[in-house]
């Protein structure tokens, strides 16, 4: 497969707003398949990369996972306090460092073994994240401390440990509207008989 850079021009960009993420607002000159080119618009989220990881303890059956308040939900009418994998911003990390680090702060799990699954665009359309996709077994002996989150951050997070079966039918019954938990609970789902390997 082929990129085609040829075929898009940046004409210009305007900063619309720079506060906790940048906002810019483009436009471009683009070539279609048919040799047309056309001047369009779009404003991006220039959203940095980020990390998140399943933790799974195969001895329980259990995953690990946070629950936390999302302004985005709650200003849609959804239930505010999300069921999530733990996640966070790379903070110009390696995503293995940084999701390690993103575990203990959130559930006080030291990792032992950490697997790199795949990588992802969340939402191409507006926002240049995008998100590396990890797997740890776990078990009690690595939580080391309570986790939670940053008190400096204001964080506040409740960590859950579920059984995978109950975390699958939270994604039916829409206890789980998380994309990336949603993502890594069908890659488990599709892998279970390999998750204690």
């Amino acid at each position: 497969m082929t990129d085609r850079h040829d075929r898009v021009t940046i004409v210009s960009e305007k900063t619309l707003s720079d506060g906790w993420t940048r906002l810019s607002s483009y436009e471009l000159d683009y070539t279609d398949r048919d040799g047309a080119t056309h001047r369009l618009r779009r404003e991006i989220y220039h959203r940095m990369p980020a990390a998140c990881i399943l933790l799974y303890d195969s001895k329980r059956d259990t995953v690990v996972l946070v629950k936390q308040f999302r302004l985005p939900a709650y200003l849609a009418g959804e239930p505010a306090w999300l069921v999530e994998v733990p996640a966070g911003l790379l903070d110009e990390d390696h995503p293995e460092d940084a999701i390690r680090r993103e575990a203990m702060e959130e559930t006080g799990y030291r990792l032992r073994e950490v697997r790199f699954l795949f990588k992802a665009f969340m939402s191409p359309g507006a926002i240049m994240e995008h998100i590396h996709f990890f797997f740890a077994p776990v078990d009690l002996a690595d939580r080391i401390n309570g986790g939670g989150g940053l008190a400096d951050e204001h964080e506040d997070i409740e960590v859950l440990e579920l059984p995978l079966d109950q975390a699958f039918a939270m994604i039916e019954s829409g206890e789980i509207c998380d994309a990336k938990t949603i993502m890594l609970l069908q890659w488990a789902a599709i892998n279970r008989g390999r998750l204690a390997v």
